[in-house]
């Protein structure tokens, strides 16, 4: 690791960003000096101008990548080199207005019911039935379990720890499934190593990873026939816009989710059908009776 790498770490660790924040802004650097052939801080910024041309003409990254990209420069130019360019503040690309994937009640169980392994089947229906991000999903560990008062202490975003309502079914299933493995550590442990399989006494010490749950929840929605572009963050909205049709307040649904704002969880109000389907009469009522 050469001393400038491993002094933007220590900046970013600092300012208490998440490992996996600072290995996204390192590597954003990286590919940086790797375009060029050349040390970051050698780089001018006219030329960091021209690789972020190059990601969104060239390229065509996705917003989010682009986004990923540009933070991690700014930080590692603002913060580490002390160098306030202007590129950095006005290089970011517009945010698209895209309304995410919601499944309906029925195709939400119908998808969870084609989950074949109980590890992941649970833990989808908690992300589900909780409103969970997926990392939280997985991340769950037994300590965050609340039964007395049936709610589940969330880690989120940023360091920002929050409670949600955990349903008594899922409370339920939850207890039943961790009786198949009693992890001491994590509600959904990864399958023991082949290592730890020839040694019984050395327990699961990780969870189940992203990749083998978002394949998992794949593999169900093909089976389930469900024809939506559904991925596991998609039972995180259809979650706010249950609740929200439901009759669930907004701000309470924003105190679940952990969202900062509250025009963040707004988005959920265009897409329940139940309010949509209440604002026919007045808008009705608008025209004139002939």
């Amino acid at each position: 690791m050469t001393p400038l790498r491993e002094r933007m770490i220590q900046d970013l660790q600092l300012r208490g960003y998440a490992d996996r924040t600072v290995e996204a802004y390192v590597r954003a650097v990286a590919q940086l000096a790797r375009f060029y052939h050349t040390s970051p801080d050698q780089i001018s910024e006219e030329q960091v101008r021209q690789y972020l041309l190059h990601l969104s003409t060239v390229r065509k990254v996705a917003r989010s990548t682009h986004t990923i990209a540009l933070c991690g420069l700014k930080f590692f130019y603002q913060q580490t080199l002390g160098q306030q360019w202007t590129v950095l503040d006005v290089a970011r690309p517009q945010r698209a207005k895209k309304l995410p994937v919601v499944l309906s009640r029925d195709e939400v169980w119908r998808i969870l019911d084609a989950v074949r392994l109980d590890t992941y089947r649970v833990c989808l229906t908690t992300i589900y039935a909780c409103g969970l991000r997926l990392m939280e999903g997985v991340g769950l560990q037994v300590p965050d379990v609340d039964g007395g008062r049936t709610l589940l202490h969330i880690h989120g975003k940023s360091g920002k720890d929050r409670y949600v309502p955990l349903p008594d079914d899922t409370l339920a299933l939850l207890r039943a499934h961790w009786r198949t493995h009693r992890d001491p550590r994590w509600l959904f442990p990864a399958p023991p190593s082949s290592a730890q399989r020839s040694a019984p006494a050395v327990p699961a010490t990780t969870p189940i990873t992203r990749s083998t749950l978002q394949c998992a929840f794949a593999r169900a929605v093909k089976r389930s026939g469900v024809h939506k572009r559904a991925h596991v963050h998609t039972l995180r909205h259809s979650y706010a816009t249950h609740l929200l049709e439901a009759g669930v307040a907004l701000p309470l649904i924003q105190d679940y989710l952990g969202h900062t704002s509250l025009r963040t969880t707004a988005i959920y109000i265009h897409l329940t059908r139940e309010l949509r389907d209440a604002a026919l009469q007045p808008i009705n009522s608008l025209m004139p009776r002939r």
